[in-house]
């Protein structure tokens, strides 16, 4: 009997550097090796100052989007300032973790900037939780880690950063046949968030 298998692909990463955060993310949406859309939304704007970047289930990213979202604006009402990054962060941990005999099938990175300066934190499926400087997750994720960790600067622009971004998601597109079509992005500074996509031939 042959066994199939449906995971889904993706390469998704996030960069910090000074002046703020990059995340992005491919749009090519498969089940194993079919193409089911080339339109897929990975990268997320939750507030004004931070965004998720995901790989896994387009809807368990969609309703983990949505929840976050709303949780944030919550949180701003009741206090009367908005969620830092690292809350941000250990809201989807438990949230992720409360799920975790019956897991949302996603690995998320949570960036932004607030008043401590700019983090991404990764998140596996069940909740675990690591602040690093730079992230790359899905079935790209070696191929795009290798560009970032041999060009990173913690010092560089964000223009630089987002550069980075591109070629390392490019990267992988290039043998990972479950990653490509098109790149989208976030870059979030002190004062402006911007998304962004880039069409990939």
């Amino acid at each position: 009997m042959t066994e199939y298998r449906y995971y889904p692909g993706a390469t998704a990463v996030g960069i910090i550097v000074k002046d703020g955060v990059v995340l992005a993310a491919d749009k090519r949406v498969t089940y194993g090796f079919m193409l089911m859309s080339r339109a897929g939304k990975k990268v997320y704007k939750i507030t004004d100052r931070i965004g998720i970047a995901s790989a896994g289930l387009i809807s368990d990213m969609q309703t983990l989007a949505r929840s976050l979202e709303a949780e944030a604006k919550l949180y701003e009402y009741d206090t009367g300032a908005p969620i830092t990054v690292r809350g941000m962060a250990k809201l989807l941990s438990l949230i992720l973790f409360n799920r975790r005999l019956f897991p949302y099938f996603v690995e998320t990175i949570v960036g932004g900037v607030d008043l401590s300066g700019p983090h991404i934190f990764v998140l596996d499926p069940i909740g675990a939780l690591i602040e690093d400087k730079y992230a790359a997750l899905g079935t790209g994720a070696q191929l795009a880690i290798s560009i970032i960790e041999d060009e990173y600067d913690e010092n560089a622009s964000l223009e630089d950063a987002r550069r980075l971004a591109v070629k390392s998601v490019k990267a992988a597109f290039s043998r990972d046949a479950i990653s490509g079509d098109g790149i989208d992005l976030i870059l979030i500074g002190k004062d402006f968030t911007k998304e962004e996509f880039i069409p990939v031939v």
